[in-house]
């Protein structure tokens, strides 16, 4: 047998996650000795909450870890449903709840459960790379429509009936907050376009991750308009616990014991200890909501002096923690653009292309999850580097 016969599978050929490619490259230029401003990864600077930290210290101490069910310990599951009806006074049976590793599990398990090969599931662009690089590792087939001002960059049914001339259209993703635009959907047209998806037959994915992280207009579940959407949620950016790998999803009664038979064979279950941390975090929304309150401090910071120095195009930053910003008075070139700077000015940023890759080449997404200081170093470098 030659070495030929042991290639990569078609399925793995999906472009990189380049978010990821540059941090590992300002990983590197920090283990030379030089200072990097990390606005690359949507990652918060804060630690976990206290309590989830004293939740998990307490299970090391007095417990043994194990597996729990495929869908999560009980009382996570519970402490979720009481959220919704505290956040959103929506009723949700906590058996229509289930923890996952991670919001990344929670997008496998729906695209496995939700569709089959070939199925058509319509994106926006710009959007986040990870839906689209899935979506083809599973043999599915993403269909990005461009979005922009004339819709507040959000899908709209008028996209769907388009999208659907060139076949069926099996499900629908969206967030609101978005990465990497920060904007959000009204409740007007988020409504319009979960009736339409449900008299449709299309299955709706709202992608929650950045609720609780709003900063004009109020935030709605999906789960308001119908029980029959797919929620993905996540305990890695309000909650600021990434590394601990935790969150969850609401599922249609219908897709319960689906995903639950999936989730046994591809993960058994998510980490115990994340789960027991994950439960206390639900109730430190004082300590997060001042965690917040320091990302709508960078967002101020920047939203006046990126245009200062130059920066003056940039989306709607309704929520989460990134900015837009067009770089097309400086290069039409993002990804060499977000090189240069990172290695002269030592700011770390994602280049567009990674969310978009038609019209991303002029576009540079800019996390403010760090810290107030670093935001003004990042300003203040920039600023010599643009000149």
């Amino acid at each position: 047998m030659t070495s030929d016969a042991f290639q990569p599978s078609r399925r793995s050929d999906v472009a990189p996650f380049i978010a990821m490619d540059v941090l590992s490259e300002a990983a590197s230029i920090e283990a030379s000795g030089r200072n990097i401003i990390h606005m690359e990864v949507g990652q918060p600077s804060a630690p976990a909450p206290k309590a989830a930290l004293r939740a998990a210290e307490d299970a090391l101490k007095h417990g043994r870890l194990g597996y729990t069910e495929a869908l999560g310990i009980k009382p996570l599951r519970a402490a979720l449903a009481s959220h919704y009806k505290k956040t959103y006074g929506v009723d949700v049976p906590a058996e229509r709840i289930m923890a996952t590793t991670g919001s990344s599990a929670g997008f496998n398990l729906a695209f496995l459960a939700a569709f089959d090969p070939g199925d058509r599931i319509v994106l926006t662009a710009p959007g986040y790379p990870a839906y689209r690089n899935i979506l083809k590792a599973l043999g599915l087939v993403p269909v990005e429509i461009e979005v922009g001002a004339e819709t507040r960059w959000s899908l709209t049914p008028e996209h769907l009936r388009e999208a659907s001339q060139g076949g069926p259209v099996r499900g629908v993703l969206v967030a609101s907050p978005a990465n990497p635009t920060g904007t959000m959907m009204s409740a007007e047209a988020l409504e319009a376009l979960i009736l339409y998806c449900e008299d449709e037959g299309i299955w709706f994915i709202s992608d929650e991750i950045y609720h609780g992280l709003d900063y004009a207009g109020e935030q709605k579940t999906a789960l308001e308009t119908s029980q029959n959407v797919i929620i993905i949620n996540s305990f890695s950016k309000y909650y600021c616990m990434t590394g601990w790998r935790i969150g969850w999803m609401v599922l249609p009664e219908q897709l319960v014991r689906p995903v639950e038979r999936i989730a046994q064979s591809l993960y058994i279950s998510p980490p115990e200890l994340s789960q027991i941390a994950a439960t206390a975090a639900l109730d430190a929304v004082q300590e997060l909501e001042a965690v917040k309150d320091g990302y709508a401090a960078n967002r101020a910071l920047l939203l006046k002096g990126l245009p200062e120095i130059g920066l003056d195009r940039l989306l709607p930053v309704d929520g989460a923690f990134y900015i837009y910003a067009n770089i097309s008075r400086f290069s039409s070139d993002s990804l060499e653009f977000a090189k240069h700077m990172l290695h002269e000015a030592g700011v770390a940023a994602t280049p567009g292309v990674d969310f978009d890759p038609v019209h991303g080449h002029e576009f540079l997404r800019f996390s403010f999850a760090g810290s107030h200081g670093d935001m003004k170093e990042a300003l203040a470098r920039l600023s010599g580097f643009l000149k």
